[in-house]
Order: C-alpha cells, then sequence, then structure tokens
C-alpha cells in the first residue's frame, strides 16, 4: 500500500475523524478524562474489600448503595436545574469538586460506616454534572458524531484501567489500607486539576447561554414544576420507555458487579486479592479491541441482535461465574471475557438508543429526568443485593442473571430506530 494510501485510511477511521472535526469542549474533555479514569480504575478493583477491612458488613455496604441512590434522585433532579441556571461549565465544575475531589477526601479518612457513607453522601454531588458534564461535550459538537463521541469517552476510560495494576502491587506490598488511602488523596488531587483545566480551556456553550437567558428570573420551584409536563411525554414514547428499562436493568447489574465481584472471588471463591486489579486488564483489553478495530465496521443501524447478543454473553458470564469451582481462575478469566465483549455490544448502543428516541429540544431536561428516574428505581436493589449476598455470595450473580433475561425479553420488542446517515 502506499504510504499516502495508508495515511487516507488512518484518516478515515471514524474515531479519528470525530476527534479531528470537534475541537474545543469535546476534545478537551475526552482529553482530560483519564484525570478522573486512572485514579477511580486504581481504587474501584478494591473500594469495596477497602470497607470490608475496616469493618464495614455486607448489609452495611448494601444500605450506603440504597441510601446514596436516594440521594442521587434528588441531585440529580437540582442538576437539571442548576444546568440552566448555573451554564453546563460552572455546574460541571462544582460536581467535579465537590462530588469528586472533597468526596475521596473523606474517603481517605474514614474509619467506619457513618465516615464511609458520608463520603458516599458527598460523591452524590457528582450527580449535579452528569446533565451539565453531557451537555458541554455534544451541545456544540457535529450532532453525527454522537456514538463516536460516546466510543471516546468510553476508550479514554478503558485505556486508565492499564494502571490499575499499580495498585495490585502497592497492595501487596504495603497491605489494602494504606494503600487505598494514599489512592484517594491521589483522586482528589488529579479532580481538582481536572476542575481548573475545564475552568481554563472549555467555554459555555451556545445552547447553554440561550437557556440561562430564557430562565432569568424563573424560580427553582417553577423550574421543579415544570417536569410534570415532561413525565407524561416520557411515558407516551413507548420506544423510549423499553430504552429506559434497559438502562435501568444494565444499571442495577453493573452496581451489582462492582460492589460484590472483588467479596465473591477472593471470600467464596479464594483467590488472591492481587488478582483484583488484573481482571479489568482483561476486560478493557477486549472492549479496546472490539471499538477501535470492529466496532466501526458494524452496521450503526442494527440495534436489536446486537444488544440481544451482548445481553446472552452477560448472562452467560453470570452462569459461569455463579457455577465456578472453588480457586478457578479459569472461570473468572473466562466471565470477564464474556462480560467484556457483551458490555462492547451493548454500552454504546444502549445510549444511543436512549438519545434517538429523545425530543432533541428537550434533550437537557429529558436527560435529568431519565438520570434521576434510573437512580429512583434502582435504589432498593443495593440493600437487596447486600441481603443476598449476606446470605450466600453467589445470589447476588443469580440475581444478575435473571435481569439479563428480563432484559433480552424487552429489546425483543424494541423497533430499530430510523437512523439518519451522517453527512460528510
Amino acid at each position: 500500500m502506499e504510504p499516502n494510501a495508508a495515511k487516507t485510511g488512518r484518516r478515515q477511521h471514524a474515531l479519528l475523524q470525530v476527534l479531528a472535526n470537534n475541537k474545543g469542549n469535546p476534545r478537551t474533555l475526552i482529553l482530560i478524562e483519564p484525570l478522573w479514569g486512572i485514579p477511580y480504575n486504581l481504587i474501584t478493583p478494591f473500594a469495596t474489600l477497602y470497607m470490608y477491612t475496616l469493618g464495614v458488613t455486607d448489609v452495611q455496604i448494601g444500605l450506603i448503595l440504597s441510601v446514596t441512590m436516594v440521594v442521587q434522585v434528588i441531585i440529580a433532579f437540582l442538576g437539571g436545574i442548576l444546568t440552566d441556571k448555573l451554564g453546563r461549565k460552572f455546574t460541571t465544575m462544582l460536581g467535579d469538586f465537590f462530588g469528586w475531589a472533597i468526596a475521596c477526601l473523606v474517603w481517605a479518612v474514614s474509619q467506619n460506616f457513618w465516615m464511609f457513607l458520608a463520603a458516599a453522601v458527598l460523591n452524590c454531588f457528582e450527580q449535579v454534572n452528569q446533565t451539565a458534564w453531557f451537555c458541554l461535550l455534544i451541545e456544540d459538537a457535529n450532532p453525527g458524531d454522537l456514538v463516536e463521541i460516546y466510543t471516546w469517552v468510553t476508550i479514554g476510560g478503558l485505556v486508565a484501567v492499564f494502571f490499575a495494576p499499580l495498585s495490585g502491587l502497592f497492595v501487596n506490598a504495603y497491605s489494602i489500607v494504606p494503600v487505598v488511602r494514599v489512592l484517594y488523596f491521589l483522586f482528589a488531587l488529579t479532580m481538582v486539576a481536572k476542575t481548573l483545566i475545564t475552568f481554563r480551556f472549555c467555554h459555555e456553550t451556545g445552547q447553554g447561554r440561550i437557556r440561562r437567558e430564557q430562565i432569568r428570573g424563573v424560580s427553582v420551584l417553577q423550574m421543579l414544576g415544570d417536569y410534570r409536563q415532561l413525565i407524561p411525554s416520557l411515558l407516551r414514547s413507548p420506544g423510549l420507555v423499553k430504552a429506559m428499562a434497559v438502562s435501568v436493568i444494565l444499571y442495577i447489574t453493573t452496581m451489582i458487579n462492582n460492589s460484590f465481584f472483588s467479596l465473591y472471588v477472593t471470600q467464596r471463591l479464594g483467590l488472591s486479592e492481587n488478582f483484583l486489579a488484573l481482571f479489568p486488564i482483561l476486560n478493557a483489553s477486549v472492549m479496546l479491541i472490539f471499538m477501535v478495530g470492529l466496532q466501526h465496521r458494524l452496521h450503526f443501524e442494527r440495534f436489536r441482535m446486537p444488544l440481544w447478543i451482548g445481553l446472552t454473553l452477560y448472562g452467560a458470564g453470570a452462569l459461569v461465574l455463579i457455577l465456578a469451582p472453588l480457586g478457578s481462575l479459569t472461570a473468572v478469566l473466562l466471565y470477564v471475557f464474556l462480560t467484556a465483549v457483551g458490555a462492547a455490544l451493548v454500552n454504546p448502543r444502549k445510549d444511543a438508543l436512549l438519545q434517538l428516541n429523545l425530543d432533541a429540544q428537550e434533550r437537557a431536561r429529558m436527560n435529568a429526568l431519565i438520570i434521576a428516574s434510573t437512580v429512583a428505581l434502582s435504589s432498593p436493589f443495593g440493600y437487596l443485593a447486600g441481603l443476598l449476598s449476606s446470605l450466600d455470595r453467589r445470589l447476588p450473580f443469580v440475581f444478575s442473571f435473571l435481569l439479563f433475561a428480563a432484559a433480552m425479553l424487552v429489546v425483543a420488542r424494541i423497533r430499530e430506530p430510523q437512523v439518519t446517515e451522517q453527512p460528510e
């Protein structure tokens, strides 16, 4: 192949085109996402075990999940209002600073259940910037690049996973509690840096400026009342309701996996804590190969079959984990591989399916409503999963398997959305 042809081929890759064509907010937010993703992935494999080592029980872990979900619902509604009142940029900065930097400082010094609960409640303020960050990311971007922008954000998180073995090495050398405390302190520092970079290099979106002018003088109570008009609109859209149902199910199963996987493989299967940092590496590797090498070759307009296959792989992975013999590293690796392929198929389409069923004029407020509804519907399941885990550590994953089966039934009834081709 001629050198120029090779360069042309690289330029034609959808992901590279999107990064080149969307400067300003999209490029800045994509490039600084590792400031969140790297420390998050260093800590996540050990977060639950960190609490457990400091005396927090399975049921208390589940209670923290459920309590914080209730708080997240309230803050998610306020997040939509603050996004319009204060602007996309400033609200994003508030969420990063209070929801992550300050919360991580509390996690770093936590000693008991109440301190962990306080840190988790502080982390709920991260919900303030969910809608704001989304708007800041895409409102000034090319609308045809939506899926590719989502993919870049996912890739940024996946690349950060490759730093996870560092925490495993430190835990092996110094034990879990002091290492995780230091990592939380570092996490706080990176989020302060992320907040400052957002302030310096991002700008308020055009729609954000328009919205601030439109609601000047409108009270918060009146803006809360406006949500009553959006709820019937949401419920009248069968496609949106089904897409939300799939998102809620995946939110619950992800919460269960993140909270109880480490306990299951160490406390029941008897695997070493040192393996916990390696499992995300395999997951990220599989997803990156798929997303960079194969995702752009799939027909974007096809949703039902890829979603159904992905959910089937999720369910198969849950069965492998449930039936895994004690001490079986092979079974856990197979579980990680199956769920990684499932996630690569499901996650981009799940997000795109939601957006394709939204009214573009109400995208910001509807997204805030969807985030709050998702957290509200999921909130009881944190405590339930903790209770199931206290009875038998396999039961949370049995519950996940049943949820994946339910999601497959929902997907079977989804109609393929009409997707407008991306302009050249």
